[in-house]
């Protein structure tokens, strides 16, 4: 009989761009070890799997600000600390790209690769009016209860 395969959760509350590519690092790190990985995007972390093209929906005025306010995927995303008006992200890839590193786009791709499970969390993309259409491909849908499901065996869960 086969072993039971290790699991990892994480949840990505923050939207900012040093955080999420932290969790998706960590996500693809435990898939390699060959963990069950799930990453559960919530409030701001949903940011990271908005399309960066507009998606046109039908939305009430204030789920449309909310919309207009937040950053449109993993490409705009902040960083948590020296944002420095969107020069700190700017600079952040440079160093990146000239380290051979993999940009947030690209760990999130092979995350996807690697079978990481991507969960957009519904309640959130409720409150914040956020629609299936407007966000990347490939994920699933739940509500707590469905993260719980898959937090509840995992030897590591992180807050991120």
């Amino acid at each position: 009989m086969g072993q039971k395969k290790e699991k990892t959760t994480i949840v990505l509350f923050s939207g900012d761009m040093d955080k999420a590519m932290a969790a998706f690092i960590i996500a693809n790190g435990a898939a390699a070890y060959d963990h069950e990985v799930t990453i559960f995007f919530t409030f701001w972390g949903l940011n990271t799997l908005r399309k960066d093209e507009i998606v046109h929906v039908q939305k009430g005025w204030l789920e449309k600000a909310f919309g207009w306010m937040m950053p449109r995927g993993a490409k705009k995303l902040g960083l948590s600390k020296m944002n420095m008006m969107g020069m700190g992200p700017k600079m952040i890839k440079h160093v990146m790209k000239k380290h051979n590193a993999l940009s947030l786009p690209q760990l999130i791709e092979l995350a996807q690769e690697q079978g990481v499970k991507l969960v957009a969390c519904t309640m959130t993309m409720d409150m914040l009016g956020l629609q299936q259409e407007e966000l990347v491909d490939g994920l699933e849908y739940a509500g707590v209860a469905g993260y719980l499901g898959d937090a509840v065996d995992a030897k590591v869960n992180l807050f991120i």
